[in-house]
């Protein structure tokens, strides 16, 4: 295995190039099951989630062609077998988004049921709740999930939670259903709204997308197009964060600013200056943060994909800060690690009280899901002395050439072989 080895203590200043969302990117690259045609994306992020999405799709017999510039060529014209086997869905989560296209498409689907990291349970119950409101017939079958349907009808769905991909799949099948959808308590994120446009490049009628209503006119079938995928806001935010956290300044080139609201007024909370240009967010952090309190909340509130980067950042602030995660109820496993680097974090149920210490030392950590990976990153790059980070293919589902894009901003990491 790899691990990630910091040098800390150094403060970062430079700029850098964001890369297409990750979590906009898998359900649209799903969405090209629900067409014959070619559906071309730009913009598309070089990470292992994406990796492994395009050998689902290819297993089941898409035409995948990755072209230079970060573009990618799909053309689902003969689909061997509507399935997602377990060996490629047990590492990612978001293989559930390939149910609701290949349903509608083809009326069945046979998907096992996904993997990820272990953040929380991740229940698929609105996925399904949807789907059979729409028509289709769905068990579990030895782990798969085998839904049937001569063809989606529209209905009206009600999801008693918040969920994006619940949202996405039932969006991408609604698209090809007979009559209208309707989608309440849908998730407003932005990566919603990014996979509705290309929907509707596609040929899809939609209306609403970015609220908590979603209305779908199913049409007979789509077409081909092409689509760029968003920049990753979450990979926006874990920059900007590292550089609140050490000092220095940085340009994020080439992002989303409108989807940065709630992370960008906690940095301002924290001292940082921020200022916005078009794409490009600049922010400046000439002192030691102040603690800043949060709570996860669904967009456009601050993002639960954000809350362990904040946690890194109040551990070296002036002051104590609560942290209270209602999105996932296991999503505090970074706590343990950023103690064996000197910080003081108290665990009451579903908060954190962090308790800002004047500096972190560097140790052996390791990583346990995505995002708890980029905290320990902006943790090492605090802390005095050298950090190695073990399990790192975590990160490398999320973030594209994070080593690179830390070391042109004068960071000193390294990846390395880890000791057998």
């Amino acid at each position: 295995m790899e691990r990630l080895v910091i040098e800390g203590g150094r403060s970062l200043r430079g700029e850098v190039l964001i890369s297409g969302a990750k979590n906009a990117a898998l359900p649209i690259l799903c969405a090209s099951l629900l067409t014959a045609e070619r559906l071309r994306l730009s913009n598309v992020p070089h990470l292992r989630d994406v990796t492994t999405t395009l050998q689902l799709l290819a297993r089941m017999g898409t035409q995948v062609v990755v072209e230079e510039g970060e573009c990618v060529s799909l053309r689902a014209a003969e689909i061997a077998e509507p399935a997602a086997p377990y060996d490629l869905v047990k590492t990612m989560r978001a293989s559930i988004l390939v149910l609701g296209p290949l349903l509608a498409r083809f009326g069945r689907a046979r998907v096992s049921l996904p993997g990820g990291c272990a953040i929380g349970l991740r229940p698929v119950d609105q996925h399904i709740k949807g789907l059979e409101a729409m028509g289709a017939t769905i068990r579990i079958d030895n782990g798969d999930l085998v839904a049937e349907v001569p063809r989606l009808r529209g209905a009206r769905v009600v999801m008693d939670m918040v969920t994006v991909t619940g949202t996405e799949n039932l969006l991408m099948a609604a698209t090809l259903a007979d009559g209208t959808t309707v989608l309440e308590n849908a998730a407003r994120e932005p990566e919603v709204v990014d996979l509705a446009n290309c929907l509707i490049a596609m040929g899809a009628h939609i209306r609403g997308a970015g609220t908590d209503t979603i209305t779908v006119d199913g049409v007979d079938r789509l077409h081909g197009g092409e689509h760029r995928i968003m920049a990753d806001r979450i990979e926006s935010g874990t920059y900007l964060a590292a550089v609140a956290a050490t000092g220095g300044e940085v340009t994020l080139r080439k992002t989303c600013p409108d989807s940065l609201d709630a992370v960008i007024d906690k940095l301002r909370e924290a001292g940082a200056h921020v200022s916005v240009d078009g794409d490009s967010v600049h922010l400046t952090m000439d002192r030691r943060p102040s603690a800043v309190s949060a709570r996860t909340l669904p967009h456009p509130a601050f993002p639960t994909d954000m809350q362990a980067q904040l946690m890194a950042l109040d551990c070296i602030a002036d002051g104590t800060a609560t942290i209270t995660e209602t999105i996932f109820e296991n999503r505090f496993m970074h706590v343990q690690e950023l103690r064996r680097l000197g910080a003081d974090i108290e665990v009451r149920g579903n908060t954190a009280i962090v308790r800002g210490v004047a500096r972190l030392n560097g140790a052996n950590v390791m990583a346990t899901d995505l995002r708890a990976s980029a905290s320990l990153v902006i943790a090492g790059l605090c802390a005095q002395g050298e950090t190695r980070i073990d399990r790192i293919y975590h990160l490398d589902r999320g973030y594209e050439r994070i080593e690179e894009k830390l070391s042109r901003l004068g960071a000193r990491i390294s990846r390395t072989r880890s000791p057998t």
